[in-house]
């Protein structure tokens, strides 16, 4: 696959990210813009959440009947209007329902950035694009947040959502000009009414669904994470506000390296084997991570050691299980990928919630989250090689 089209998906791979983390720090300004207070200002975020993973189930079928372009620009298109109309909404009610529209109009580049990494290469080629693309959803929790501090400062945090416009026209042009059709031309069209038929099959095949699951369990992880890491640092830890994006930033940084890393051992070793020895990595981390809480240590280090590792295997399980999943999914690609997605989010956003309903003022309930994630990802991921290498020999036989 050229660099062309590499830096074309990375684009449509930065389209969640930079929705999410590019406006969270205008939400004090947002809460006094509509005499309201940051509790409900997150409700635009937790209705992107729900758009993200309804659109990719929609996203996967058009995908598979009017190939990638169509389905792209028509997606790319509608984040753009609801961009302009989150920057001018009247009220918060205005601002959620342009926000959901926002989501589901930005997974369009999720979906069928895997779809289209699966149309042009084999299940290793695929991991070793998947890690490069790492680089962009690595980069966006960093950069993101600072870049919107500073225009919520300078320009207030409507200028937020019309520079996302102006990058969603951007890419727009991009994909128009530069990322041609896909969908392999041998393959028939898939029809509209088959869906559910499809996602049916998809969730039937075991192997598949191992892979996703593993996937979308160790994302999980990393929403827990995300969702405890504010109160332990800051409330917990005593560490400054302004010095926890250094935090954050470090373990976002290692999640980069790895997937980097991942990217040049696919060279000699397969996705499913890089997999296979990863997960027991990021359980071991997890399990020292849940100790090292019980403990209850007065220093914060302990407990960033075992945590940078959890992330920063990410970088080699997330890539590796996608490749692994989309691996010879064929004309049904993009339903395959829109399912994967729908998987992840909805697994993640329940790990998130659990961290906050286990809550205790310590940091347990974050070490237990991603434990627990720890534990089920390797024991799944396990089970599903053990299940593909028995297919693999009775095809044989």
């Amino acid at each position: 696959m050229n660099l062309r089209i590499i830096l074309i998906l990375g684009a449509l791979s930065a389209f969640a990210p930079l929705a999410i983390d590019f406006y969270l720090p205008g939400f004090p300004a947002m809460a006094t813009a509509f005499a309201t207070d940051e509790k409900h200002i997150q409700l635009t975020l937790a209705v992107y959440f729900g758009g993200l993973a309804i659109g990719q189930l929609i996203y996967g079928p058009l995908a598979d009947r009017f190939g990638r372009r169509v389905p792209l620009l028509s997606g790319v298109t509608l984040f753009t209007v609801a961009s302009f109309a989150c920057a001018y909404a009247p009220s918060l009610d205005w601002l959620i329902g342009a926000r959901f529209v926002q989501a589901l109009g930005g997974c369009a580049g999720m979906v069928i950035s895997r779809a289209v990494v699966s149309d042009k290469c084999d299940a290793v080629g695929s991991a070793k694009v998947y890690s490069q693309l790492m680089l962009v959803t690595g980069l966006a929790p960093i950069l993101a947040p600072l870049a919107g501090g500073l225009m919520v400062g300078v320009w207030g945090w409507q200028s937020i959502f019309l520079a996302l416009s102006i990058f969603s026209v951007m890419a727009a042009i991009a994909v128009a000009v530069g990322l041609p059709e896909t969908f392999p031309a041998h393959q028939p069209r898939q029809p509209l009414s088959g869906s559910l038929r499809r996602y049916g099959a998809l969730l039937s095949d075991r192997v598949y669904l191992g892979y996703a699951l593993t996937g979308g369990i160790s994302i999980a992880g990393m929403f827990a994470y995300i969702a405890g890491s504010p109160f332990v640092f800051i409330k917990l830890y005593g560490v400054p506000a302004e010095h926890y994006g250094w935090l954050f930033g470090s373990n976002a940084a290692g999640f980069i390296l790895v997937a980097q890393l991942n990217a040049r051992l696919l060279a000699k070793r397969g996705p499913a084997f890089l997999l296979s020895r990863t997960v027991w990595v990021y359980v071991a981390a997890a399990l020292s991570l849940l100790g090292i809480a019980a403990m209850r240590t007065e220093a914060l280090w302990p407990l960033l050691v075992p945590l940078f590792i959890c992330i920063a295997s990410l970088g080699c399980i997330l890539p590796n299980t996608s490749a692994c999943a989309m691996s010879g999914q064929g004309a049904r690609a993009g339903s395959a990928s829109a399912l994967l997605g729908c998987i992840q989010f909805g697994v993640a956003a329940g790990a998130a919630s659990l961290v906050g309903v286990l809550h205790d003022g310590t940091a347990m309930p974050m070490a237990m989250v991603i434990s627990l994630c720890g534990v089920l990802a390797v024991t799944i991921a396990m089970s599903t090689q053990r299940l593909q290498r028995a297919r693999a020999v009775q095809a044989q036989g």
